[in-house]
């Protein structure tokens, strides 16, 4: 089973990637070339994306929890 990051990585990559296909679908669209297997890819990544999601919220659950009450370089309250 993949680590934390490793999800988060991969769902990084997983989005920079739609928003290119996304892009290259209105260009398709703009010259009247058919974009039907195209947006099928996109759905299929899209739903790749909610399921590593899924599986991201389900590793933080399962995470011990680290010291709450502190702010990224902050102060102790």
């Amino acid at each position: 089973m993949p680590d934390l990051d490793t999800v988060r990585q991969e769902i990084e990559r997983m989005r920079i990637q739609i928003g290119r296909q996304r892009k290259e679908i209105l260009q398709l669209q703009r010259a009247g070339i058919g974009t039907a297997s195209a947006e099928a890819l996109l759905s299929r990544m899209e739903a790749k994306v909610e399921g590593l999601c899924v599986e991201r919220d389900a590793l933080k659950v399962a995470q011990p929890r680290q010291s709450r009450g502190r702010v990224l370089g902050g102060r102790t309250w």
